[in-house]
């Protein structure tokens, strides 16, 4: 029977993997880019998992098998993913905060509701997890990445158990374009739902009931002073002194 032959540990080129996420496709005819710009963001994502890799394919050659495969794990993959999330979130709040903002200056909502409208840290880490919401499906890819990366650990390890490594850094890449477009498609839902608050804001008008109210009291303060300067009502003895004043100066 002839020995499984180890293999050497070669990296995948990741480009092809990780699809649109390298190279988007053109925006459609007639339509606008995303609300906020997420050009470089997706461009730093991009840029560190080829790094990544390329420290990977180094440490490799070097014949540091552990080190490379230690590049390219799964706290790696997250660490990477969660700062781009993070970074979107932190944008996108940004953006969020400064159209409430502009909704209520022009609303002329009172300056202590307004400072209130800007979103807290609590709010923007609810964001974020709504934009990750293609996290669960890249975490199972980087479950199955470490679990063959065990099998890989020594320079004995078969041609086979190199070959699952390298599928599931692969699928791991697509996972990883697949939740990018998943946040592109939650932003684009953030967009429509913070839109009902910003209109919401903006048809705010002060209620009119204090008005009424103030007027109904002026009102009652002037037909009753009338009254007493009339001679319709007897005059209290603290506002004599005023009222013979004012028939004084009337006489």
């Amino acid at each position: 029977m002839t020995a499984t032959r180890p293999a050497s540990l070669a990296i995948p080129e990741l480009g092809p993997s990780l699809g649109r996420l390298v190279a988007p496709p053109p925006l459609p005819p007639g339509s606008s880019p995303s609300w906020i710009p997420l050009e470089d963001l997706r461009l730093a994502l991009v840029s560190q998992m080829f790094e990544l890799a390329g420290d990977a394919r180094r440490w490799a050659g070097e014949g540091d098998r552990e080190l490379a495969l230690a590049t390219l794990n799964r706290e790696a993959w997250e660490a990477a993913w969660r700062r781009a999330v993070d970074g979107v979130a932190e944008r996108a709040a940004k953006a969020v905060g400064d159209r409430l903002l502009a909704a209520a200056a022009e609303a002329r909502l009172p300056r202590r509701r307004a400072r209130a409208l800007v979103l807290d840290e609590a709010e923007v880490r609810a964001l974020a997890g709504r934009l990750a919401a293609g996290t669960p499906a890249l975490e199972q890819a980087l479950v199955t990445l470490d679990r063959t990366a065990q099998q890989v650990r020594t320079n004995r390890a078969p041609q086979e158990a190199v070959a699952d490594w390298q599928d599931a850094l692969v699928a791991a890449a697509r996972r990883l374009e697949s939740a990018w477009l998943e946040l592109e498609d939650a932003l684009a839902r953030e967009w429509r739902d913070w839109t009902i608050e910003v209109e919401e804001i903006r048809a705010w008008r002060r209620p009119l009931w204090p008005l009424a109210v103030f007027g109904a009291v002026l009102l009652l303060l002037f037909g009753y002073a009338g009254l007493l300067l009339g001679g319709y009502l007897p005059v209290p003895e603290p506002l004599r002194g005023v009222a013979e004043a004012i028939w004084d100066r009337w006489s």
